[in-house]
């Protein structure tokens, strides 16, 4: 079957509604890991990290090139030597313990709502694509509309609990204004968590304003609903960017990752711990700075990994030393006592071929092991980034659920049950029609959908399909599905009154002639 063939035989919408009665979509709950962490340092080798990190922010310091941030630490008697500043170990040790170990991210819809933190994972999709390959395979420019269809499939999409932000890029709105259009995609196509946008401090306050009218200001004052990203420039940077983000966020008691961005060999020493002691200290400067514009704020260790190619200096992902750091950044995140993110399902490779899939399972199933909590980039990035698949999106999300019912760990809930199940069937017999399997079949063992494990006689009969384009069909048969979450009206046109009102607002030297 074809891609044609399937737009040919879209069905109406009677069929479509039955189609959907029959598809469960509703999302898995947040990830409650049963599995041991891989821990490949001891107790010992835990606190030399951490003791030559706390050096490295005592001795050699951090830049936080950020005047209010600088009068920030100045008050709270850190050492500031321009825009170096100095930080005593007692004050992070003191600041870090503010952070909330666990907390609940709030959904609008409260079915979707998630615990988070200790051991609680959730999964969420990839971000910052200035390319997408679309439904017919293209590599091409993204628009809002296909923002849009990203967001529907992450709703559709149990194994996702979150719709992001920018998954794609929107080329056909200015960049000034771009972020309330993507805040309210996410907030308008899916009912589930979201990510803010923190391009700018005044976007962060927008992104702010918008979950003000969606959820309440006082609500949000002390409830999690949104979650924003602040990159570091490592090494041993925080710009005034991302800092004035930060304190947008932080402020109004909403979530920060705070990110090292670490291009191992390159910003960070040649060397698997010595960059996870640079990385470390750069997270916790970070996490320390939450808590010093807002006591108490949730806050997550954050931080992107790559190493690079030593032989042509791009980037690479799936290595082993990625995982061996994300194993590493685990053992210190629980030595600290907070919650931590990590990116999954990242690769090179230019199309969904082979390699996109054994570096996207390389690196799944390390920060399963390594016990993340915030695991984003979990669908669709390919080409280090640059764009992300509609096709990959789908089977990473399956891949997602794979990985979910592994850490989930073993089920003993039916073991007497199925022992009984031995001696009625004997030697030679079969359990395909016993009982205890009609019952527990569905459940016992993980039946992937994107996966083809048919003979290659039937798989050749049903057209010889791969999974590139069975995943496209997929897709197209999600949207076709689609019904958009309820959103009460009134709240729906606050939110476009005030997006409305701000483009008016901010200048768009390069603004198109729309209407919303």
């Amino acid at each position: 079957m074809t891609a044609e063939t399937v737009r040919k035989a879209r069905r109406g919408r009677g069929a479509r509604k039955a189609s959907r009665l029959t598809r469960d979509i509703a999302m898995l709950p947040a990830l409650k890991r049963r599995l041991p962490h891989t821990e490949p340092m001891t107790q010992e080798q835990v606190e030399r990290i951490d003791a030559a990190s706390m050096d490295i922010l005592e001795n050699t310091g951090v830049e936080f090139r950020d005047p209010i941030a600088l009068e920030d630490w100045r008050r709270m008697g850190a050492k500031v030597d321009g825009v170096r500043v100095h930080l005593d170990r007692g004050l992070v040790r003191e600041l870090i313990a503010t952070i909330p170990e666990s907390f609940t991210y709030h959904a609008r819809n409260p079915a979707n709502s998630l615990p988070f933190g200790k051991d609680h994972s959730i999964f969420v999709p990839m971000t910052g694509a200035p390319y997408l390959r679309d439904l017919d395979d293209v590599r091409r420019n993204p628009t809002l509309d296909d923002l849009a269809n990203f967001h529907k499939l992450a709703h559709m999409l149990p194994a996702l609990h979150s719709s992001a932000h920018h998954i794609v890029e929107p080329y056909d709105h200015p960049i000034s204004q771009r972020h309330l259009r993507i805040t309210y995609s996410s907030m308008k196509h899916s009912d589930k968590t979201f990510m803010g946008m923190t391009t700018s401090p005044k976007n962060a306050e927008d992104v702010m304003e918008m979950c003000a009218l969606l959820f309440g200001a006082d609500f949000m004052e002390t409830n999690a609903v949104v979650t924003g990203n602040c990159n570091g420039n490592s090494p041993l940077v925080w710009d005034e960017t991302m800092l004035g983000a930060m304190r947008a966020f932080s402020r109004r008691n909403q979530p920060v990752l705070c990110s090292p961005f670490v291009l191992g060999g390159a910003n960070t020493p040649a060397s698997v711990p010595a960059t996870v002691a640079q990385l470390n200290a750069e997270a916790l400067a970070a996490l320390a700075y939450t808590q010093v514009i807002r006591k108490g704020a949730p806050a997550i260790y954050g931080h992107y990994l790559s190493t690079v190619s030593m032989k042509s200096g791009a980037p690479m992902a799936g290595t082993p030393e990625i995982s061996l750091m994300n194993f590493m950044i685990g053992q210190m995140a629980r030595f600290y006592r907070v919650p931590w993110r990590t990116s999954n399902t990242l690769g090179g490779a230019k199309t969904f071929d082979a390699q996109a899939g054994y570096e996207s399972a390389m690196t799944l199933n390390a920060v399963l092991m390594a016990g993340a909590n915030y695991i984003w980039h979990s669908a669709g990035w390919s080409e280090a980034g640059m764009h992300c698949s509609m096709a990959k999106f789908v089977v990473d999300a399956e891949m997602c659920a794979m990985g979910y019912r592994m850490a989930e760990g073993i089920r003993w809930d039916d073991f007497e049950e199925a022992l009984a199940a031995i001696p009625d069937v004997g030697p030679g017999g079969h359990y395909l029609g016993h009982p205890h399997t009609l019952e527990h079949f569905q459940q016992a063992f993980f039946m992937p959908e994107m996966f083809d494990n048919n003979s290659i006689e039937q798989w050749q009969a049903e057209g010889g399909i791969e999974i590139g384009e069975r995943a496209r069909i997929r897709a197209r048969q999600l949207l076709d599905e689609y019904e958009a979450p309820m959103l009460d009206p009134a709240i729906d046109e606050a939110l476009r009154d005030y997006i409305a009102r701000r483009e008016r607002e901010i200048p768009a030297a390069d603004a198109l002639n729309q209407e919303f």
